[in-house]
């Protein structure tokens, strides 16, 4: 199987590489590391070997059976159908297809099974949701199926990784007292941020409202959604204060067991020992981590919890490659591969 990361230079790209070859390592015939043309030539690790970055447009002619696509929303935008257009299934980290109604986005454990009622042995697109997005959703969805969730109310506590390397320098920097770039308009370090992403037209910004229509789509429309979203000076991951109201009474024991049960969850939750999830146990993990579960004592069948995952790994990377894991174990890419001979 030939595969293709595109943005392989960057952040994300490069913790995408290492979850490939985690997950998917022998099953990779080749690896083809995709960039920009100011990052052609250098060299990435993969399976003990250095590769060569190579441009886009070769990238596209080698015709891989998946690329996994972390390179932003305009690359996105302008080479997602070009691959596609070759054949190759596209995973896209972006924001660029996500609301796309044509488009499927994709949370493995969650709903998976959305790729085997979909054709892509002619390639295709296939959406990655935000890394807020993901976490949030890996925990209510157990719940939203026995209890049905009405109503979320969610405040994110965003690690710099999220922004990108430059703003892992800033905090750096700043807690070194050196001079550098900016990834922010205010210091970082010793502060926090009441803005991830632009903001919009109705005083949310677009990272809030990810976390709203992204939760619409892959769970359901029907659930009221609120959202604030703040950046902390932390690496490790994403961290979420998550109030959700149900239709129904709920016992705790109950949804400590269903979160438990449930794929790609743990929960780390017990006051005694002072234990709950934080970023610094999160990061270089797969799960999404759930605690602090207490129920909302000023409003009738509503429970509060803290939601914990590393942003680079199962907000982004890991999510991918699950995808791309599910696409061969359904038998899509040998499909592809007959219909292509």
């Amino acid at each position: 199987m030939r595969i293709a990361v595109v943005g392989a230079t960057g952040m994300v790209g490069g913790v995408m590489l290492h979850v490939l070859e985690e997950r998917m390592g022998a099953e990779v015939e080749e690896l083809i590391a995709a960039a920009s043309e100011k990052s052609v030539g250098k060299m990435v690790h993969f399976r003990g070997r250095d590769i060569a970055v190579v441009g886009m447009e070769q990238a596209v002619r080698a015709k891989p059976d998946i690329a996994l696509f972390s390179a932003g929303g305009g690359t996105s935008l302008e080479w997602a159908p070009k691959f596609a257009a070759a054949g190759t299934i596209v995973i896209d980290n972006s924001s660029a297809w996500r609301m796309d109604a044509g488009k499927l986005l994709v949370v493995p454990e969650i709903n998976g099974a959305l790729l085997a009622k979909a054709d892509f042995r002619k390639g295709g697109i296939i959406a990655n949701p935000n890394c807020s997005t993901i976490q949030l959703v890996m925990a209510l969805a157990p719940l939203h199926k026995r209890y049905q969730v009405q109503r979320v109310v969610v405040s994110t506590y965003q690690s710099v990784t999220g922004t990108g390397l430059k703003a892992m320098q800033q905090m750096e920097d700043e807690r070194n007292g050196r001079e550098g770039g900016k990834a922010y308009p205010y210091p970082i370090d010793k502060n926090v941020l009441a803005r991830c992403d632009d903001f919009t037209d109705n005083g949310y910004t677009k990272e809030e409202m990810k976390l709203v229509n992204e939760t619409h789509k892959i769970l359901d429309p029907s659930i009221r959604v609120t959202a604030t979203a703040v950046r902390v000076p932390v690496t490790g991951g994403h961290s979420e204060s998550v109030n959700v109201q149900f239709a129904q009474e709920y016992e705790l024991a109950d949804v400590r067991a269903l979160l438990d049960t449930a794929p790609g969850v743990e929960v780390v939750d017990d006051p005694s020992a002072d234990a709950y999830p934080m970023p610094l146990h999160a990061h270089g993990k797969d799960a999404v981590f759930v605690g602090r579960l207490r129920r909302d004592e000023s409003q009738a069948n509503t429970l509060n919890m803290w939601v914990v995952a590393d942003n680079l790994r199962k907000g982004a990377a890991t999510n991918a490659v699950q995808i791309a894991q599910e696409l061969v174990r359904l038998g899509v890419v040998r499909e592809k591969h007959k219909l292509q001979s």
